[in-house]
């Protein structure tokens, strides 16, 4: 049996999330980012037209919309919003996979035999958008690659439904840039060659893709020929990740103690941004010679940036330690997790930070954690025994 796999999108999120509460905004050229040098987070339909783009810097945007309305995005509305948008599907649908704050899929095989799947698809958007007021944009294929390309190409059209005899048909015309795992290097790479259409690379010899780009060429070559065995993983919320250092002998030394801490946190932030997490909470744990433990907690803006977290790290810790007695552990917790696209804060962090964090985490993903790290944080050592990461679910 042919599986039936949706994906769902909400439209322009952010923008509609804040034209829900201020209906003022419609129709209004809008752009949700930083400052004069941060990039845009998301923008309107409208802005788009102009050629404004997500990850762009605002300065930039604003050439080419000059008109636009810049606000900095409210991370905690569009989280509470995903929330419930959330638990509408997971209360219908029987396998919901969250893939980001405002992207799903769905694994509904076998509804066909006792409602359509497509009418139960849009009787489901149907409900999302008269409970929360949020536009989206749906497709249901027989796998999630298909799906999801879908979705992109319904947004111009409509929702849409691509039957198995249809999958190559829909793919073949459409750019090689609108299968997912595409970027910019793969689509200049592939173009020289005169590789633009999907049609074209599905007919490629996919020994001949793998040698050109490595061991994702076969998987791309799959992509393009509309297949894709990958399952709909269902979604359970993080609830925090920490980790935890004990000292071999307890110390005093506070030079050290910080660049420990300073070492968890640019690994704790570098998962976050992984597994796209943003935090709201920041909490830090000491326990002493004699087995006292001690927490302290703030709350700060959403984000995922080593250079924010640290600060609040170092701030907690400075007004938690205070006895001066010898510490044999200390801890750090990031809770309050949202799911997000993003590597960064991308309503505080400018242009030149956003290149940095990714060409950091590139090199980290690619050769290990240790490849790169702040001087500040290089006492910290991930790989050792005394080492104890922690994930609550």
């Amino acid at each position: 049996m042919g599986r039936s796999i949706v994906h769902i999108d909400m439209n322009t999120f952010f923008v509609s999330c804040e034209r829900l509460t201020n209906s003022e905004l419609n129709g209004v050229p809008l752009i949700i980012g930083g400052g004069d040098r941060g990039v845009v987070a998301s923008c309107s339909y409208e802005a788009r037209t102009f050629g404004v783009r997500s990850a762009m810097p605002i300065k930039m945007a604003l050439r080419l919309c000059p008109q636009a309305k810049v606000m900095k995005g409210d991370m905690e509305l569009y989280s509470t919003l995903s929330h419930t948008i959330t638990e509408i599907i997971q209360e219908k649908a029987p396998i919901v996979e969250k893939a980001s704050i405002d992207e799903f899929y769905l694994d509904i095989t076998g509804m066909d035999k006792f409602y359509g799947s497509y009418k139960w698809t849009s009787e489901l958007a149907q409900t999302i958008t008269k409970e929360t007021g949020l536009p989206l944009t749906f497709a249901l294929s027989v796998n999630k690659t298909v799906s999801k390309i879908g979705t992109g190409e319904g947004k111009q059209k409509q929702n849409l439904e691509i039957p198995e005899h249809m999958v190559q048909p829909f793919l073949n015309p459409l750019s090689i840039q609108k299968i997912p795992m595409v970027g910019d290097k793969t689509f200049q790479l592939l173009s020289r060659i005169g590789i633009r259409t999907i049609q074209t690379l599905s007919e490629m010899p996919s020994e001949v893709l793998q040698q050109m780009i490595g061991k994702n060429g076969t998987e791309l070559w799959k992509k393009a020929n509309g297949i894709d065995h990958n399952p709909v993983e269902p979604y359970t919320e993080r609830k925090s990740i920490s980790t935890e250092h004990t000292f071999s002998q307890d110390t005093i030394d506070i030079i050290k103690l910080k660049r420990i801490l300073v070492g968890m946190v640019e690994k704790l932030a570098f998962q976050l941004r992984s597994e796209q997490w943003l935090t709201s909470t920041v909490v830090i744990k000491i326990r002493y010679a004699n087995f006292d433990t001690e927490t302290k907690q703030c709350r700060i803006a959403y984000t995922s940036a080593d250079h924010t977290l640290t600060k609040n790290v170092t701030d907690l810790f400075d007004k938690l330690y205070q006895r001066r007695m010898r510490l044999r552990l200390i801890g750090i917790r990031f809770s309050g997790l949202v799911r997000g696209t993003y590597q960064i804060n991308l309503f505080e962090d400018t242009e030149e930070m956003l290149s940095l964090y990714q060409a950091i985490d590139k090199m980290k993903s690619r050769y290990g954690f240790d490849a790169v790290m702040r001087c500040a944080g290089a006492s910290f050592k991930p790989n050792t025994k005394n080492e104890i990461l922690k994930r609550k679910v």
